[in-house]
Formats: C-alpha cells, structure tokens, sequence
C-alpha cells in the first residue's frame, strides 16, 4: 500500500536541505512514496529543486502563484520555460486566484493565471489550481483556457454544487487534511458527488493538518489520516483507496504507476 501527496510546499516546512530529506525519508516510512513539490514562486524553486535533485520519488511543479502577482520575477515566463526541461517536472503550479488576500489587484491576477494556462498548453502539461474566493472566476476562465492536460482543483473548498459544474471540465479534486474537521460539511458534501477516479489527496504542508495533528506542524507522512478519513467517507478499505488514489494521481501527472 502507498500514498500519493500531490501537493507538498517542502520549502516551506524547512529551509535546511538535510532536514527536507529527512521529511522525504519520513514520509517513505509512513507509506507516501511520491511528493509533487510546489512552490509559490521561481526564486523558491531553484533551491527548493537543488535541495532534493537526489530525491528521485519527489516531483515537481513549477509556475507562479497569485501571491507573487507583483513580483513574478525578470523574464518570469522564459524561466518557466527554461525550468520544465528539467528532470521530474510534471506540472505547471500552483496557479491561480486568490481574492482572500487581494495580492495585487483582481485584474494582475487573471492576467498570470491567463498566461500559465496558456503556458500549460504550449508546454503540453496539466496545472495545479489555487482557489480562494475566486470560485466564479476561476471556473469561468477555466472553461476557456483549460490545456488538454486538464488540471487539479487543489486543496478544495468549494460546496458540491461546484463540484458539479466543474466535473464537466477536465478536472481533479484534491482534498487535504481539512477533509478531517468535524465543520468542514461543504468538503463532506462534496465526496458524496465526485466519482472515485477524480479525486486525489495532498498534505499541503506545513498547512492544513490532519485533525488527529492540531496544533503541529503539518508533514506528507501525515497523508495517511487523511486517506483513512476519505476511506470511510467512501466506504473503501484503506488497500483498495489507496490503490484507486495511487492511480488517479499518476495518471493525472502521466507518471508510471509502478
């Protein structure tokens, strides 16, 4: 039995690049034998990357987030560019909107999330989404934009009437430890919609621990509680889920499933 943890911001849990092979090694022990590593921005990347060249079951996405809206850095798309040619790179993200924190303004954000997606297309990859009170938006730019690839709706939180609209595009639903608080019915609601072959799970630590975890700093070796919660939402044993989410994951980043 092994886990998939299709959204992990390594850089984010520790800077030092033993310790971040160390929450590898962690999270192997724990069942979770492959990482997509995400990061925010490029200039995080390129350490982020180097730090674990010699972690060959993490994979990586790379793009700009709505956060760096104002600063996506000099000639920011040749750098994309530039990146994806690297080895282990099987996505563009995360990408997005965010009106939560209003990074920049409502209009910058749509413009780089525009270009990526563009870029995903030209590039021949899937994206990783961020969404945060951007629902309309987001779902009306990806019925336009949306590469062949498709993407993932990551750490979801919309309700399941959401769910619905966007189950028409080519889209993936993945959950995190959110999942597992008692209040999150919207999130409950809306495994009761989605069929099992379009929805993955991530840990986006060092955020959104698993209930059984509060007030710790959330780890990928946490993901198992997670998918134990999803199991029994769905009335899967902990085998066979993770079978279908080990599937789902790689297919969605066109990785071997070995």
């Amino acid at each position: 039995m092994q886990y998939f943890d299709t959204h992990a911001h390594i850089g984010l849990i520790c800077d030092d690049p033993i310790e971040q092979l160390i929450v590898i090694q962690e999270a192997r022990q724990a069942s979770v034998a492959r990482i997509i590593s995400i990061c925010n921005s490029l200039h995080d990347f390129t350490g982020v990357y180097e730090n674990l060249k010699s972690a060959s079951n993490v994979y990586h996405a790379v793009g700009v987030s709505p956060s760096e809206v104002q600063n996506p850095g000099r000639d920011w798309v040749q750098t994309i560019e530039q990146n994806v040619q690297l080895p282990r790179i099987v996505a563009i993200g995360e990408i997005g909107l965010d009106y939560y924190r209003k990074f920049g303004d409502k209009k910058s954000q749509i413009e780089l999330f525009i270009t990526q997606l563009d870029l995903a297309a030209k590039l021949d990859l899937p994206v990783i989404i961020h969404n945060r009170e951007a629902g309309g938006d987001v779902l009306d730019i990806l019925r336009d934009r949306l590469p062949p690839k498709g993407g993932v709706l990551h750490c979801y939180s919309e309700d399941a009437e959401y769910a619905k609209k966007a189950l028409d595009l080519n889209l993936y639903f993945s959950f995190a430890g959110n999942l597992t608080y008692r209040n999150a019915k919207n999130l409950h609601e809306t495994i009761g919609v989605l069929p099992a072959d379009r929805i993955l799970i991530e840990s986006e630590s060092p955020f959104m621990v698993p209930a059984d975890y509060r007030g710790k700093r959330n780890m990928p070796k946490y993901l198992p509680m997670t998918a134990r919660f999803l199991g029994e939402m769905l009335d899967m044993g902990d085998e066979e889920l993770a079978a279908v989410l080990w599937e789902n994951s790689n297919r969605f980043f066109g990785l071997p499933a070995e």
